[in-house]
């Protein structure tokens, strides 16, 4: 082992937990979960929450700019900086009477800062670390990405139920939570601002302009609109995770309701637990398994069983929403089968994307597609809430079974450009 790569085990896990922490607290399962707990109603929490997806859907159009202004270290660490100081902000913003509007303003500017540290971040690893070493350290940064996941969706939240037990006052324990949380992420960019290396190739580029750039940006969207078969990839793109989209927004505020509004009625460290914690296990070994399976046959195999994978798990909230177990062993199972076929089915999605991103451009082509991959996510979950609302729980994971049949109908066609392709 050469001393480069010693010394990227300093930074590399830290790198990826400082990049995955803000994004689940931000974009996915914490916000939603505080703004349930503070009141907020169903519609707002996914319209508005929902929003937050955008930065990670325009990234492409901002990342190459990156390159031009400091260096990939800059970036991290300034943005590392920005949101433990916002994280800070939102904490104190909490108890106050327009809690809702202040820290939503916040929490927006922070998914820029979020998503601007995942560009420098993914950049700094390419500069620093040769080919062999990033081969080397890819299941290292993906392993402690998912313990953020597990730490934000799961401990985080399990210490915010637990302060709210303690304290008796469901605003000063998520402001409590959020302090904590801002001092994480300040500690890490102190860490990082001394254990991040100094490549000698980390430095703007004197040679590339906004002009070329511009240039280049047309190019590259132009040829990427007329790839073969871009109508049915686009549909894949934005279909694939349509009813999961809708799942993800209301699960939590589900298990959060009380049984009289159709939820199950479960405390802050319970949801925690169940979705953060043992849904991001079973997450995680769906992923895995998924990749040794694709590895062992190809995607078009594989692609209708994960397509089913993906989808039908989602009969476990339509159990839930029937029967409201008491047992809570059943609603961790239920959660568990439901991500475990999400993880094992994203799989295919994750190669399809790559598979299709194959050209002259193969990175700046990958961009987009994961910008229309955040598409998909921010779409429907905008309106999942209205929906819910409208139907209640239960006609609304009915609904979301009915909406697995988009996802399903293109496969055919997907599987035949495939087949075109190869």
């Amino acid at each position: 082992m050469n001393n480069n790569t010693k010394s990227a085990w300093k930074w590399v896990p830290s790198l990826y937990f400082a990049q995955g922490l803000p994004y689940v607290v931000i974009a996915t399962t914490v916000s939603v979960i505080m703004y349930k707990k503070l009141g907020i109603s169903n519609t707002d929490i996914a319209l508005y929450t929902g929003w937050l997806y955008l930065p990670w859907v325009v990234k492409p159009l901002w990342s190459p700019f990156i390159d031009l202004i400091k260096t990939k270290r800059w970036w991290i660490t300034s943005m590392q900086l920005l949101m433990g100081a916002g994280f800070a902000g939102v904490a104190l913003l909490l108890p106050l009477p327009f809690f809702f509007q202040s820290t939503l303003a916040i929490l927006w500017l922070l998914a820029f800062a979020s998503a601007t540290n995942d560009i420098a971040t993914d950049g700094f690893y390419m500069l620093d670390l040769n080919e062999k070493q990033q081969s080397f350290f890819v299941g290292i940064r993906s392993t402690f990405y998912r313990l953020a996941m597990i730490f934000g969706q799961g401990i985080l939240i399990i210490i915010a139920g637990y302060l709210e037990l303690f304290t008796g006052n469901i605003r000063m324990a998520w402001s409590i939570t959020f302090f904590i949380l801002a001092g994480i992420v300040l500690a890490l960019f102190v860490y990082h601002r001394y254990a991040l290396p100094h490549p000698a190739t980390d430095k703007p580029d004197k040679s590339v302009n906004a002009k070329n750039i511009m240039r280049e940006f047309g190019y590259t969207f132009s040829s990427f609109f007329r790839k073969k078969h871009i109508v049915i990839a686009l549909l894949f793109m934005l279909l694939y995770r349509l009813s999961e989209a809708m799942l993800v927004k209301m699960a939590a505020p589900f298990m959060l309701d009380s049984q009289n509004s159709g939820g199950l009625g479960l405390a802050t460290q319970h949801v925690g637990l169940a979705y953060g914690t043992i849904g991001v296990i079973a997450l995680t070994i769906g992923g895995i398994l998924g990749g040794i399976a694709i590895s062992r046959k190809s995607l078009v195999y594989w692609l209708l069983p994960m397509a089913l994978s993906i989808t039908l798990p989602n009969v476990a909230y339509v159990y839930l929403a029937y029967f409201m177990p008491d047992n809570l062993i059943f609603v961790y199972l239920a959660v568990a089968l439901e991500q475990f076929g999400y993880g094992f089915g994203f799989t295919a999605y994750t190669l399809y994307l790559m598979i299709f991103s194959q050209g002259s451009r193969q990175t700046a082509y990958y961009a987009i597609c994961t910008g229309f991959m955040a598409l998909g996510m921010m779409l429907p979950g905008m309106i999942s809430g209205w929906l819910q609302e409208l139907l209640g729980y239960q006609h609304f994971f009915l609904l979301i079974l009915v909406l697995t049949i988009p996802t399903l109908a293109v496969i055919p066609f997907v599987k035949k450009s495939l087949l075109e392709t190869e």
